[in-house]
């Protein structure tokens, strides 16, 4: 499959999805400051491979460390894990339940800096128009697209866009 999972004693702290090349993926865990390890989380793994064929799975009882991740980004990775298979939500909907709209744009950055998609499903959060903004896999919105498709997700407004 081609992914790889950080982890520390407290939890899951990096996963990356399917994209780059092994060598690739150990440097991008490398910089994250994980280290390359063969023997752990064959539950979770195989968890993520069960959902690629389409199981069901919320990953809400995976444990995370997000240690050195700002608060605001924690609150936000927080209230998506809430979403529901297939659920989505808009950058902009999520402002709002921080108290101010105008933090949209911050939402995004909290998106795109998530360190572990998939168990914190940024997928699920889109434009309000049905545009899905970015995605921060090797694969980009294609992945976030598959992701949804596989989920049946519907849009805010009942269509998607490849558009920023």
């Amino acid at each position: 499959m081609g992914l790889a999972i950080g982890w520390t004693d407290a939890g899951i702290a990096r996963l990356l999805l399917p994209g780059d090349t092994p060598a690739d993926m150990r440097q991008r865990l490398g910089q994250a400051g994980g280290s390359e390890k063969h023997d752990g989380q064959p539950e979770l793994a195989a968890r993520i491979a069960a959902y690629s064929e389409g199981a069901r799975d919320s990953f809400r009882d995976i444990t995370l460390d997000l240690d050195g991740v700002p608060e605001m980004n924690r609150r936000i990775y927080r209230h998506i894990r809430e979403l529901e298979w297939g659920e989505t939500t808009t950058y902009g909907a999520i402002a709002r339940w921080l108290g101010d709209v105008a933090m949209s744009r911050a939402v995004g950055a909290a998106m795109g800096a998530n360190p572990i998609p998939l168990i914190v499903p940024c997928h699920r959060v889109l434009a309000a128009d049905g545009r899905t903004g970015g995605f921060s896999s090797p694969r980009g919105v294609r992945a976030k697209m598959e992701m949804l498709a596989l989920e049946k997700a519907a849009s805010p407004n009942g269509q998607f866009s490849f558009g920023f």
